[in-house]
């Protein structure tokens, strides 16, 4: 297929498999990587060790698809109902893990994606991913004129704001190209930098992950700074602080996706109960939520430092 039926079919085929945007973009060296690498040797990577370790890993798509020449970027959207407010004895749960965790569920799509561009060039290699693979996502979305990287670090597009997951199908084929979006339409504003509530926005466009709420209450092992409890409020797991005071989130559509919709008892959860649960329990509640990212013993840990702030 020439470059331009195959980018019309991929796209038209992303679409119907729910994702709603897509852009394509050359699988190159990302022009960001020497600030990337400037973000690690500041440490403020914190304690996620992976990152360092597959440093080389992220100059090049090539690391990710040997022989890569394309990379489709795509975003789906999971905004659905706004936040409830908590009350005594309640935590607030980000918007991304109110429903089923996204990495299995465009994961699925993903697959799909790659079988049918199989099917229409049996020799191409394709590979999906959804941000655990080594590749600057935001960076190539960006090229692929998805949208901007704001001040808070997020991808920021016009229609959808920052409420959005990022996915990659790299391929072996070319495609046609995507024209790059604007590098900076935040302008003068910083909203999202004086709603962090734990000073993690440094300055704008770089993220220390050792004072960001969301790292402290989801990937953090071990407790939490004490100086950092306070700040965290009634966050639970998760943090929207920069986002919600984006001035590009207001009066962005809600996503259809079932998947995404919060589950019961989610928006926001009651703490007594996790008390009660052993790690039984917290499988069968939490094994296919982003939740399970932290633990049972890390959850408890974040419920304490709630109810320790209430």
């Amino acid at each position: 297929m020439s470059p331009d039926g195959l980018t019309t079919a991929l796209k038209e085929e992303a679409t119907r498999l729910g994702f709603d945007l897509a852009g394509a973009t050359a699988a190159a060296a990302p022009p960001g990587i020497d600030r990337f690498r400037q973000w690690l040797a500041d440490g403020y990577a914190a304690d996620m060790q992976y990152m360092a370790d597959r440093a080389e890993a992220y100059e090049h798509p090539r690391h990710v698809l040997d022989g890569a020449k394309s990379i489709l970027m795509l975003a789906m959207n999971y905004r659905t109902v706004e936040p409830a407010p908590t009350a005594a004895g309640q935590g607030k749960v980000a918007r991304y893990a109110w429903g089923v965790d996204y990495h299995d569920l465009i994961r699925r799509q993903l697959r799909r994606l790659a079988d049918f561009h199989r099917r229409l060039v049996p020799d191409a290699r394709a590979r999906g991913v959804v941000d655990t693979a080594p590749l600057l996502e935001r960076q190539f979305a960006q090229l692929a004129g998805l949208g901007w990287i704001g001040k808070n670090t997020c991808l920021i597009n016009d229609r959808f704001g920052s409420w959005l997951f990022l996915a990659a199908l790299l391929t072996t084929e070319e495609l046609r190209h995507d024209e790059p979006a604007e590098r900076d339409r935040c302008g003068s504003c910083r909203a999202c930098l004086d709603a962090c509530p734990t000073g993690a926005l440094a300055e704008p466009y770089r993220l220390d992950a050792r004072r960001c709420a969301s790292y402290l209450s989801v990937e953090l092992r071990g407790p939490i700074p004490p100086k950092s409890c306070a700040a965290l409020g009634d966050r639970l797991f998760g943090c929207d602080a920069c986002q919600q005071a984006c001035p590009a989130n207001c009066d962005t559509p809600a996503t259809a996706a079932e998947g995404f919709q919060p589950a019961p008892g989610m928006n926001p959860v009651a703490l007594a109960e996790l008390f009660a649960m052993d790690e039984e329990g917290f499988h069968q509640q939490f094994g296919r939520s982003p939740i399970r990212r932290c633990g049972r013993e890390g959850l408890l840990r974040n419920a304490t430092v709630v109810l320790d702030n209430e």
